[in-house]
């Protein structure tokens, strides 16, 4: 007897709490670095030292299984990142309440993922529920939610529920405010980010206001007001660029421009073709700003270079813009990548009335989906000729309708080797809306 316990294998010693607390410290010491590869296998053998310790289903395996799930993740194995989510939020929910808050951090990873994969629903459906609980934890108002409403937003956004995505991103501006001040820099990115959303649904006065506002915060951020300018100085160019050349979807003569007051110029009359000088005016002191900065950026000069050429463009200046095109190619080349200026760039295009992006019918549920893809060729100037339609499920009105939008649409042209090129076969995807016929 005595021989053959010497011969038996030695049982396995039983993992302790010392033992995870020593493995989850080199993890996150690799994490954090960002060496994901190197913490992938560490996240991977916490999860199995946890279930070893405590079983297949406990809530001590929650934490760990979203380690291991963020960690996919970031390494883009988002299967494997979507599987480990889900599992940690099976056990916290099957082991706790609807209200647990261990249920938080891995519906937000679920829903992200969701997200990243454009599964839009399920991450809208996902990250509500992950909202919802963060506010019933923290307060209606609480600044850790901002993350969630970041891939929340962009979900409505993709599945053209625009109401529900303008209240998120008002709120989301609230909740910073709230959180920090008006008058915090940390303010400035929610405020972009829906001055960029109703620029992108042709409120161009709307999105100045907020693009004003964000300039106002970054001007009084000291040492860090000359790079932070930059960004709303361009968006307020923009939406005057846009909003001369596409119109506007709100009523301009109720609407008193809040850059006009600041002293920075005065609002001029201008014609249907006419940009306010304003936008020039903006474009230009954005340059400036970005030539202080040291040392030089090239992709943030390149960019402003490209902004000032596609306002030149849409005032019928067409050799004024191409001469900042081709300086702005110099800089994204010193960047180390010109693709921002290999593909023509959309600058002008009133959409008809019908669009999704325009019609009152877009949150009616009384509505059917038609398309138009047409093709075209952008001459080196931007102007669009050979238009015509590709395929299309709509009326004959309806792609006559595009077809016109298109012809008097402007673009930026491609650039080759810093030269402004043609570019044929170029397509737009316009998605139409109707009312269902009536059931007989």
């Amino acid at each position: 007897m005595f021989a053959a316990a010497l011969l038996a294998p030695a049982a396995a010693l039983a993992v302790t709490d010392a033992d995870r607390v020593t493995l989850y410290r080199e993890f996150r010491t690799a994490f954090d670095a960002h060496r994901y590869p190197e913490a992938l296998p560490l996240a991977a053998k916490l999860v199995a030292l946890t279930e070893e310790q405590y079983g297949a289903s406990d809530r001590a395996l929650v934490n760990p299984l979203c380690n291991l799930a963020t960690t996919q993740y970031r390494m883009g194995d988002f299967k494997d990142a979507e599987d480990s989510y889900l599992r940690s939020v099976k056990i916290a929910a099957d082991t706790g309440a609807n209200a647990d808050r261990l249920l938080l951090r891995p519906l937000h990873g679920l829903g992200a993922t969701y997200y990243a994969t454009r599964q839009y629903e399920d991450a809208s459906v996902t990250l509500q529920r992950a909202l919802d609980l963060s506010r019933n934890l923290d307060g209606l108002l609480n600044p850790g939610q901002l993350a969630i409403l970041d891939p929340l937003i962009g979900s409505l956004v993709n599945l053209e529920r625009h109401g529900e995505a303008d209240r998120e991103f008002q709120y989301s501006v609230r909740i910073a405010e709230n959180a920090w001040g008006s008058s915090d820099p940390r303010v400035i990115r929610p405020v972009d980010r829906y001055a960029h959303w109703l620029e992108h649904t042709g409120r161009y006065p709307s999105a100045r206001a907020e693009y004003a506002r964000a300039l106002t915060v970054a001007e009084s951020a000291g040492n860090r007001a000359a790079r932070l300018v930059i960004q709303p100085l361009l968006g307020i160019a923009r939406t005057y660029r846009l909003e001369a050349t596409n119109g506007s979807e709100e009523e301009g003569a109720q609407y008193v421009d809040p850059f006009a007051q600041s002293g920075f110029g005065l609002t001029t009359d201008r014609g249907q073709r006419g940009l306010n000088p304003d936008g020039e005016k903006a474009l230009l002191l954005a340059l400036q700003t970005v030539d202080r900065i040291r040392p030089v950026d090239h992709r943030l000069r390149g960019t402003a270079l490209m902004e000032l050429g596609d306002w030149y463009l849409c005032a019928d200046q067409a050799d004024k813009g191409l001469g900042r095109y081709r300086e702005a190619w110099k800089e994204f080349q010193e960047a180390g990548s010109t693709a921002t200026l290999d593909e023509p760039r959309q600058l002008a295009y009133r959409a008809p009335a019908s669009s999704v992006t325009r019609s009152p019918l877009a949150e009616r549920a009384n509505a059917e989906e038609h398309s138009v893809q047409a093709t075209f060729t952008v001459t080196r100037d931007g102007h669009l000729t050979n238009v015509t339609t590709n395929s299309s499920d709509a009326s004959t009105g309806q792609q006559r309708l595009v077809l016109i939008a298109l012809k008097r649409a402007r673009y930026a042209p491609r650039l080759v080797n810093g030269e402004p090129a043609e570019t044929q076969g170029v397509t737009l995807l316009e998605k139409l809306l109707t009312k269902k016929p009536r059931q007989s």
